[in-house]
């Protein structure tokens, strides 16, 4: 689905939300939202060019015209999605008070945003395998992208003074992004990821300590 060198799918949504990029023409945004549709009714292997172009409304050439492959539709409407996530994730945190708060509902609101979502969460939980490699397998581009993501807000907070500035940002970024993941891509048998009081009181206890120095 990712293209050789061209970066993470993530990677690009990630880099694409923070610079509000939308370069889809009018008959592009037609093909993609047909395109969403369809793989969420159908499931992608199932889906062909013609259905969604069928979707749509255009011909099965102009489809192909704006999308060469299959796989390159694939990809742009997955990346659309990461992107609208990581938008609605910025305006998310904005509304907490805390620094705690923001690391919690910034937890809460990435798993929450990405299982419900009708394709990435659909994707995850009945094709891994055409979008988890996207994510992981990758050379850790995928997470090291969040992460500094990540990191970059938590030096916000330290210039700000609410994290001292003996707390390894780097690290506790990692740490915090990595947990994510594995929520996201490895079922919990402990934590029920669907109750987000469950998920809060599980970032109050090992997410939001991060933030104290060790002795």
């Amino acid at each position: 689905m990712t293209p050789p060198d061209s970066g993470s799918l993530l990677e690009r949504a990630f880099t694409e939300a923070l610079e509000h990029t939308d370069d889809s023409d009018e008959i592009s945004k037609r093909v993609l939202d047909a395109a969403y549709d369809q793989f969420c009714r159908t499931g992608i292997r199932r889906s062909t060019m013609e259905d969604v172009a069928k979707r749509a409304g255009v011909s099965r050439i102009t489809a192909y015209r704006r999308f060469a492959t299959k796989d390159a539709l694939v990809e742009q409407v997955v990346r659309r999605e990461f992107r609208r996530y990581f938008d609605q994730f910025l305006v998310d945190i904005e509304q907490a008070r805390t620094v705690a708060d923001r690391v919690v509902l910034g937890f809460v609101s990435s798993l929450r945003a990405i299982r419900r979502n009708p394709l990435i969460g659909g994707l995850m939980a009945t094709e891994p395998d055409l979008l988890v490699p996207s994510m992981i397998n990758d050379g850790g581009r995928t997470l090291a992208t969040v992460q500094q993501f990540v990191a970059g807000q938590l030096r916000r907070e330290q210039h700000a003074g609410n994290v001292s500035h003996d707390v390894d940002v780097e690290r506790v970024a990692e740490v915090m992004v990595r947990l994510s993941a594995s929520f996201l891509v490895i079922p919990s048998h402990t934590t029920d990821l669907d109750d987000d009081a469950q998920l809060r009181a599980l970032a109050r206890q090992f997410l939001v300590p991060m933030l104290t120095p060790s002795s």
